[in-house]
């Protein structure tokens, strides 16, 4: 098992995710809920992409296939979990934007 090119599939994954779920928040600013909520969606998608290529190597790590961890999986694994905390604070905030724009109807 190649672990850079694992590595590098959990970072490009969290970081399209990363990018997506700022580009919700931007929207969701402008009062966008609509496209705001479509880029959750896909960043929901893209951690799922990182998300997998983790699973991947819990499961060939479990199987006795990884040796020792590098620091560019360490590096990766910090990507991944940022943009998981990310994700789930920017969804609040845009509930936020949402309710405050309830308020002013």
């Amino acid at each position: 098992m190649d672990l850079e090119m694992i590595s590098m599939q959990i970072i490009a994954g969290a970081g399209d995710a990363k990018g997506l779920i700022f580009d919700a928040l931007e929207e969701a600013k402008k009062g966008n809920f609509e496209q705001a909520k479509e880029f959750v969606k896909q960043s929901e998608e893209a951690s799922k992409n990182a998300h997998k290529a983790q699973m991947d190597l819990l499961v060939a790590q479990a199987n006795g296939d990884i040796g020792a961890v590098d620091v560019l999986l360490v590096h990766a694994q910090d990507h991944l979990m940022t943009t998981l905390l990310a994700q789930e604070l920017i969804k609040e905030i845009i509930r936020l934007y949402e309710l405050r724009e309830e308020d002013k109807k």
